[in-house]
């Protein structure tokens, strides 16, 4: 078989929508710098080291908490990723006999955890279908709201399609009947702005990995100024290095939901990647304008150049194209991506099978496509190729 000739240093990496790479420099600097010089565990201890330690955390607390619009860094709960987020949210907010309602593009993170609740009794569901790409609207939540109704939890954007839901109306109408409003931002953070106070939102689960450019192992959840943490249960209990003498667990953030010892390496590293986000012409401006013309020119002229290439993403979207080729499998398509081109993607369902019925990709799912903003026009137009030549059994 030809191939393209590559040098490994010079990988095609396509797969930022499940984790993205490469990281900033500074990101992984700040890692390196923890664990070679400070290492010590915040909030346990009361030497100059620890001390250190718990000043990276608080740190990293008001950057995100000022990235997100959220006047105190304790409302910034540290996690490993977005799931776990998500659980804390779902699990400790939900009780018998509520009534939850979500979308049709929901990651596993969220549709698991409910479902979970939903088969034990404790909770019912309504998935909203949306409009023909899955865009939800008011008059379809006005149809969905019941008298048990608690919360709405929704996707931001999609990680299949790449559809951004109206974020601000949905928070306006959650505020208007009183509803906990709670968004999925784990493919939207770093890429869309997002404020709570502004957009009616009472948590934002995230994942630091992703659009964020932080390490693996890295997440939270953002709670509202104005949300009463009364109405949510800690998901774990166990030692917070406060209130130690007292065998019930600290009632006042962070600490009633941040049991064990937290990710300060990584954590590190995230407040490097929002930095590196900060600091860039226009900040989130320049990171969608990126994206979207990559997305742009890949879409048009693989209708173009690859023969039965039919794309599911939307076409303003923000550097996630879902697409299949006719004739091909695609695992077939990504196996032959990597090992005979080099270029690095996703094939299949991206854990959100209920997007996948949504678009008709069900199930074997889609080859994905996600861009950062290391990403060139360049690396685009090797891939094009790539994927003609595949397609043309070359």
């Amino acid at each position: 078989m030809t191939k393209i000739s590559r040098l490994k240093n010079n990988t095609i990496y396509f797969d930022n929508s499940a984790t993205s790479f490469p990281k900033p420099p500074a990101v992984v600097d700040s890692v390196v710098e923890y664990m070679t010089h400070v290492g010590a565990n915040p909030g346990r201890s009361g030497h100059r080291l620890a001390a250190e330690a718990g000043n990276i955390v608080f740190q990293a607390r008001k950057t995100i908490s000022e990235f997100f619009g959220v006047k105190s860094p304790m409302n910034v709960i540290f996690s490993s990723n977005a799931t776990d987020s998500l659980n804390l949210s779902v699990k400790g907010v939900l009780c018998q006999d509520d009534h939850v309602i979500t979308s049709s593009l929901e990651h596993n993170s969220v549709i698991r955890p409910l479902k979970m609740l939903e088969e034990k009794g404790i909770i019912n569901i309504t998935i909203l279908q949306g409009n023909d790409i899955g865009i939800i609207s008011e008059s379809e939540l006005d149809a969905a709201k019941k008298n048990n109704t608690k919360a709405v939890i929704i996707n931001h954007m999609s990680n299949v399609t790449g559809i951004v839901q109206p974020v601000k109306e949905i928070g306006k109408w959650c505020k208007k009947n009183n509803l906990i409003f709670i968004l999925d931002c784990a493919q939207s953070a770093g890429i869309i702005p997002v404020d709570l106070k502004a957009d009616n939102i009472d948590m934002i689960a995230f994942a630091g990995h992703k659009g964020l450019y932080g390490p693996t192992g890295t997440g939270g959840l953002i709670i509202s100024d104005s949300f009463d943490v009364k109405k949510m249960s800690p998901l774990k209990e166990g030692g917070t290095g406060s209130m130690s003498d007292k065998t019930v667990q600290p009632n006042f953030l962070p600490d009633m939901y941040e049991s064990g010892t937290l990710n300060v390496a990584g954590i590190a590293g995230l407040a490097k990647g929002i930095e590196f986000l900060n600091n860039m012409p226009e900040k989130l401006k320049s990171v969608q304008l990126h994206k979207n013309t990559l997305q742009k020119y890949f879409i048009e002229k693989a209708f173009k150049r690859i023969g039965g290439f039919k794309s599911y993403s939307a076409p303003s979207g923000l550097g996630v194209v879902s697409f299949t080729i006719d004739g091909l499998s695609v695992s077939e398509i990504t196996r032959k991506l990597s090992d005979d081109f080099d270029i690095m993607a996703r094939q299949g369902l991206h854990c959100s099978p209920l997007a996948h019925k949504r678009i008709g990709t069900f199930p074997e799912g889609t080859v994905r496509f996600s861009f950062s903003v290391f990403n060139t026009i360049t690396e685009v137009d090797t891939a094009l190729e790539a994927l003609k030549m595949i397609r043309d059994g070359k």
